[in-house]
């Protein structure tokens, strides 16, 4: 059983190095270009495959992480939505499958901030990842509800960048706590806070342009 479990771990692995690689292209290419749109396909690709890999594995015996399970969750709700939310630009409403996506977030959000205020309380530091990728999550998907009840295009873009990137930053930090196997909080959440201002900086050049 456990050399199957390796033989899963070593496909996610395998995907997600290659959504690592073709990430890091989609964002050197030129915005909207032939090369940008291939490259984030195959980064959208690999990062759901080597996610959805992920969540049954985050229950086999041994290897039991909840909370990789919601993170696991929550970047394929990056990938899909940063990608969903470009046919706006020819729909003018969101549908069921869209409202699905994001309600499945919000509520994922919860069980993150439930965990984490409860691990907390019993002075486990580990309620902070909870605490803190749960409340990003909380507001992402609120935010998705605001906007599908009032389709505004110019926001089209910056959502895409802000998720897409936000994906982008959960392989660099699953690259550098399981693959280099570095530990401690810092190396779970800097990559998020640096990413954060990257994040900016492409939004506000997007809207100069």
């Amino acid at each position: 059983m456990e050399q199957v479990i390796k033989i899963f771990i070593y496909i996610h692995a395998f995907f997600g190095g290659i959504a690592l690689l073709s990430g890091l292209a989609s964002i050197l290419f030129v915005k909207g270009s032939p090369n940008h749109k291939k490259s984030g396909k195959i980064f959208s690709y690999g990062m759901v495959i080597s996610s959805l890999i992920s969540l049954p594995i985050c229950w086999l015996p041994n290897h039991e992480n909840s909370f990789l399970f919601l993170i696991g969750i929550f970047t394929i709700y990056l990938v899909i939505s940063g990608n969903r939310v470009l046919l706006f630009k020819k729909k003018k409403e969101a549908n069921i499958t869209d409202k699905l996506i994001s309600i499945i977030m919000f509520l994922a959000s919860l069980l993150m901030l439930f965990f984490g205020t409860y691990f907390i309380l019993k002075n486990n530091s580990g309620g902070i990842l909870y605490l803190f990728f749960g409340l990003s999550a909380f507001l992402i998907s609120i935010r998705d509800f605001k906007f599908y009840k009032n389709i505004d295009k110019t926001k089209i873009l910056p959502f895409h960048i802000g998720k897409m990137a936000g994906a982008y930053i959960a392989s660099i930090t699953a690259f550098l706590v399981a693959g280099l196997r570095f530990e401690g909080l810092i190396y779970w959440i800097l990559p998020s806070i640096v990413g954060i201002f990257f994040i900016m900086f492409w939004i506000k050049k997007t809207k100069k342009t």
